[in-house]
């Protein structure tokens, strides 16, 4: 079965007569009889009944008629569809960001993509980075970004930005206007920390590692599932915790929050714009990458 045969049997069915529907598909009447054959061959069963009113349905041709020019219809918007998609219109981009990309770096993007390509609808999807990843193994989406490098042999990872975490405390903590703070003051206070599969989280823990601090030793008062928990967290007065710099601009210029540097620790990290490996990107995908890339390469 093709769809030429599914064509020139509603043509015939429609029209009761094997030479008109000849006519509306531009082959020969004998070539009509060839696909009508076919067709019969194919299910075993007999679609036309040649009557003195012309070339009428059986019942099993008027089931075939139904669901033939449904699918006919639906082949008839593949190439509108295709002309849609090479050309960025009207195009639906799936994307995921984990929390400091989702919540922020994408979303400040998202207003020079839109006056691009303004037939794009964007799909943004949230997750913690492990959240993310794993909707690009599934293909729930084309492009994720995520703030850390992960053992994915079948993703692929693009440096996209630089990035730092700070610590922070509610305004008036004890560490307000301090130089610094040692570690052993660290590991005497409560902390407020991401959850497992967070790129913040790990980030943090990796390089407390390197600072000769255990991450185990500290005084874990709560794991939140996302930045902004962990920042009304710290506003309330849980605990300190390991932010994105990124992420708390505004708090620290609102005075809500404070900066404690910790001295002989320096938390610095990489955004990744991550893709399926040897996969081809969506024309709207590739728009997407070229303004993160012209937003934040090299910051």
């Amino acid at each position: 079965m093709n769809l030429k045969q599914l064509e020139v049997f509603i043509k015939v069915a429609e029209s009761g007569s094997f030479s008109k529907g000849a006519e509306a598909t531009f082959i020969t009447q004998s070539t009509v009889s060839q696909h009508i054959s076919a067709l019969e061959g194919e299910f075993g069963v007999k679609l036309l009944d040649r009557t003195g009113k012309g070339a009428l349905p059986t019942e099993g041709g008027k089931i075939l008629l139904e669901r033939a020019r449904k699918l006919i219809d639906y082949a008839k918007e593949i190439p509108v569809a295709m002309a849609r998609f090479k050309g960025v219109e009207e195009a639906e981009l799936n994307i995921a960001g984990s929390s400091i990309p989702g919540e922020y770096m994408i979303p400040a993007a998202l207003p020079l993509l839109i006056s691009r390509f303004p037939g794009v609808t964007i799909v943004l999807r949230q997750g913690d980075s492990r959240d993310v990843l794993g909707k690009l193994i599934s293909e729930e989406v084309e492009l994720g970004v995520v703030g850390g490098r992960f053992e994915e042999e079948s993703l692929e990872f693009m440096p996209l930005a630089d990035d730092e975490l700070v610590l922070i405390a509610p305004a008036g903590h004890r560490w307000s206007g301090k130089k610094g703070i040692s570690k052993e003051d660290l590991l005497g206070e409560q902390v407020v920390l991401r959850e497992t599969g967070s790129g913040t989280g790990k980030a943090a823990a990796q390089a407390l590692r390197e600072a000769g601090i255990d991450p185990a030793r500290l005084n874990v008062a709560a794991h939140l599932g996302s930045n902004e928990a962990v920042k009304r967290a710290v506003i309330a007065g849980i605990g300190v915790s390991f932010v994105s710099a990124v992420s708390v601009q505004h708090e620290l210029e609102q005075k809500s929050l404070v900066q404690v540097p910790v001295d002989g620790v320096s938390i610095k990290r990489q955004f990744f714009l991550v893709g399926r490996r040897g996969r081809e990107l969506s024309p709207a995908a590739l728009a997407f990458r070229t303004i993160m890339t012209e937003m934040y390469k090299g910051n």
